[in-house]
């Protein structure tokens, strides 16, 4: 009897306590907030970057370069473990290694990628007051450590992403980084700013995103999502912001947003501070609903003229190029009717495969061929009509029946669904003529490139290697964890009822393409300044003249000069006044090949476990031989100048196309345009350095298969998750480039003796 109630009181114990455990995990009382962790690696030793400087003014000696500003890479797009997206990837169930704070960034610029600078950007709807101060003070730790301050061998800049999407090509103005010159309290915002609407509803509300059983499911990693969870209640947490109230009126414990670039604009200005707003990822189809274009930024209520850079390319693409096909063909802009426009060349739209996939399984299920036409052609219609969404009316898809649908199949390393309307070139043509005709407004932007890595990596292009921990690839770990993360409807031969306002009223990560767009992720770019030394104001009195050029990944060395009559030179990024025939000089030299391994500083400047974590074996580590520039492509624009006019007719691309007689050391081209002093009207000219082909990760995006015609007939996707290998890095042969920062010309008048005048 004894024994029975010792037995029967174990039993009452242990439920209590398994209850009391699991009320605990679903309240999450066991989670721990992650902060910056510590920075371990010192500053480089002199005498390397010495050895970098000289070896950089030998390059432009022999190509006689007379008396160069120095060439510094880096990295202006950096996210750790404090962005949401960033937290969930490091997670165990999507293959994810652990938290990545800004201290793995620090060290990593230092000593893997061996970049000049580069800027944190975390995501601003995830941020805290705790994060920002937490952050700011992990920046000034990471300089601290730099040496010299006027010699530094890496420069951290503190800044936040705005992360604004749209439901509808009407309210998106996408997503903008935003960069602080200095590191102090007194020179970085009170608070970072969020995007309100569908982004900071999705983040603040991330919790929902995983499931508190998850954590018993994997109950080995249960810390992980116990953390996540805690990070997702500490968002929640912090008040929202008075909207009445301007900035500097704000107490900093309070969740601020901006619902437009101008109101950011607005809310940053009252706090009187020195930044940049850099736009990034605009074309980017994943969360840019089509038909969404960069006209509404110009209002001058946007303020456009903050928008001096822009991120040309990314990890997740090239938003350069512009093409006049759409994804859609918007007929009512205020209802949002749109149709489903046919194939053309290079472009098959999504909602036309969609169509083709409902035709297809009608068929296979013995259905009337006109009856198979009928659902296919209300498909295209649905998909047409649910935005970023279209995909969703398919159930039981698999990525490989899409095709290429989507993708511009003729762009240089495209992102997932590129929108041509915000593209880089589309912006550069068009133009506001709300002051009036004779008073166009303009963006006149520099070129940037960056990683956007979300692993604490900035700087990631410099080897194509680790291809899951250097892109954004993530995705579950076996197909049990695809089922609980992405459940899989059944097949079947018509579309699903999905209605508009399903989407446009619940905005998350369930509408996006998650699988379809690991293909297309890449290591990203790298962001070049042409600048007077090493130290933290020259680097930004570069990105302020606009003296700057991306690469997609490669340190190529690129030179790109406006030559006066008078022999005087005027950098990438000049605006000039000017009447008569302009001619124009560029230099280029390849970057490095790299040698296998880390060079002997780097493994001597970390601890072996962590230098071990983070470089993985692989540093960069130039040889003394350069890739090869195999060509110069010119771009010119003449910007709008009047209501209406087709931007397909003032993009020229490639203009000019210059071979490039590299033997080993570069090339230096001349070229010039009489048509310009004919013509009479405002121009700009870029120039793109291509370098010979290299394997690249996802260099072939889908990878498909042609048929006989040319076509897509099959592709072969690399998937971010289990049925990709990680040891497959998916590579490709691709001719890896750099784009200079344009030069703009206003028409009519002799040339100035200024550089730096702005398009009105």
């Amino acid at each position: 009897m004894q024994f029975l109630k010792i037995t029967g009181l174990v039993i009452v114990v242990i439920i209590i306590g398994v209850g009391t455990y699991l009320f605990g995990a679903k309240h999450n009382w066991y989670g721990q907030h992650r902060g910056i962790g510590e920075i371990e690696g010192a500053a480089l030793p002199g005498n390397i970057i010495k050895e970098r400087e000289v070896t950089q003014a030998l390059s432009a000696a022999i190509l006689d370069q007379d008396a160069p500003k120095q060439i510094l890479f880096g990295d202006l797009h950096v996210h750790t473990t404090f962005s949401t997206d960033a937290f969930m990837w490091s997670l165990p169930i999507y293959g994810g290694e652990g938290a990545h704070p800004l201290a793995d960034a620090c060290d990593f610029a230092r000593y893997c990628s061996a970049i000049d600078f580069w800027s944190i950007n975390d995501h601003a709807e995830a941020s805290t007051p705790t994060r920002w101060a937490e952050t700011a003070q992990g920046i000034r730790q990471c300089n601290a450590r730099a040496g010299d301050v006027n010699n530094p061998d890496v420069v951290a800049f503190m800044g936040f992403e705005w992360s604004q999407v749209g439901r509808t090509p009407a309210d998106h103005y996408g997503h903008k980084n935003v960069i602080f010159k200095g590191q102090e309290d007194a020179d970085i915002s009170l608070r970072p700013i969020a995007a309100s609407g569908a982004a900071s509803d999705t983040i603040r509300g991330s919790a929902t995103i995983m499931d508190w059983r998850i954590s018993l499911a994997d109950f080995p990693n249960r810390q992980s999502y116990y953390d996540f969870r805690t990070f997702a209640s500490e968002i929640r947490a912090v008040p929202d912001c008075d909207p009445a109230l301007t900035s500097s009126e704000l107490p900093a414990n309070c969740y601020e947003l901006a619902a437009d670039p101008g109101d950011l604009v607005t809310r940053l200005d009252s706090q009187k501070l020195d930044y940049l707003l850099i736009p990034h990822g605009t074309s980017w189809g994943f969360y840019t609903p089509p038909s969404t274009s960069f006209d509404k930024q110009l209002t001058p209520a946007m303020h456009p003229e903050k928008q001096t850079l822009i991120e040309v390319m990314s990890g997740h693409g090239n938003s350069e190029e512009y093409r006049s096909w759409q994804a859609i063909d918007m007929v009512d802009k205020e209802n949002l009717i749109a149709n489903c426009p046919k194939p053309s060349d290079n472009y098959l739209p999504g909602c036309w495969q969609a169509g083709e996939i409902i035709r297809d399984r009608c068929m296979k299920a013995g259905e009337r061929p006109s009856d198979c036409h009928v659902r296919a052609v209300k498909t295209r219609e649905q998909y047409a009509n649910l935005g970023v969404a279209g995909h969703t009316i398919i159930s039981g898809e698999d990525a490989k029946e899409w095709l290429d649908a989507g993708q511009c199949q003729d762009c240089f390393l495209p992102p997932l669904n590129h929108r041509p309307g915000v593209s880089v070139q589309y912006g550069l043509a068009i133009s506001n003529f709300d002051k009036g005709a004779d008073k166009p407004v303009r963006f006149n932007w520099g070129f940037v490139a960056a990683s956007d890595n979300h692993r604490a990596r900035p700087g990631t292009g410099y080897k194509a290697y680790a291809r899951n921990r250097n892109t954004e690839a993530a995705g579950a770990i076996n197909e049990e964890w695809h089922r609980k993360v992405f459940p899989v409807t059944e097949k079947l031969d018509t579309p699903l009822p999905v209605t508009r306002e399903s989407v446009w009223e619940n905005p998350g990560f369930h509408l996006l393409e998650l699988e379809r767009q690991a293909t297309f992720f890449t290591t990203g770019g790298l962001t070049a300044v042409h600048s007077q030394g090493r130290a933290r104001g020259a680097v930004w009195d570069a990105m302020e003249r606009r003296e700057t050029y991306g690469t997609s990944g490669p340190r190529i060395l690129l030179w790109f000069d406006l030559v006066g009559e008078d022999g005087a030179t005027h950098p990438m990024g000049s605006s000039l006044d000017m009447a008569q025939t302009p001619r124009f000089r560029v230099r280029a030299a390849g970057a490095f090949k790299q040698k296998a391994g880390c060079p002997n500083f780097a493994a001597d400047g970390l601890p072996a476990d962590r230098f071990a974590k983070l470089c993985r074996g692989e540093c960069y580590n130039p040889s003394d031989e350069r890739l090869k520039i195999v060509r110069i492509e010119v771009v010119k624009i003449t910007p709008q100048m009047m209501v209406g006019e087709p931007v397909e007719n003032l993009i020229h691309d490639t203009w000019k196309s210059i071979p490039c007689d590299d033997q080993g050391a570069g090339c230096s081209v001349e070229f010039d345009d009489p048509d310009y002093a004919i013509g009479g009207r405002d121009t700009l000219y870029y120039v793109r350095a291509i370098q010979e082909a290299t394997p690249t990760i996802n260099g072939a995006n889908l990878r498909c298969i042609f048929d006989e015609q040319g076509k897509c007939a099959a592709v072969n996707p690399c998937y971010g998750d289990y049925r990709t290998p990680k040891s497959d890095n998916c590579l490709a042969d691709v001719e890896n480039r750099a784009w200079s920062s344009p030069i703009s010309l206003r028409a009519g008048t002799q040339l100035t003796d200024t550089a730096s005048l702005e398009l009105e």
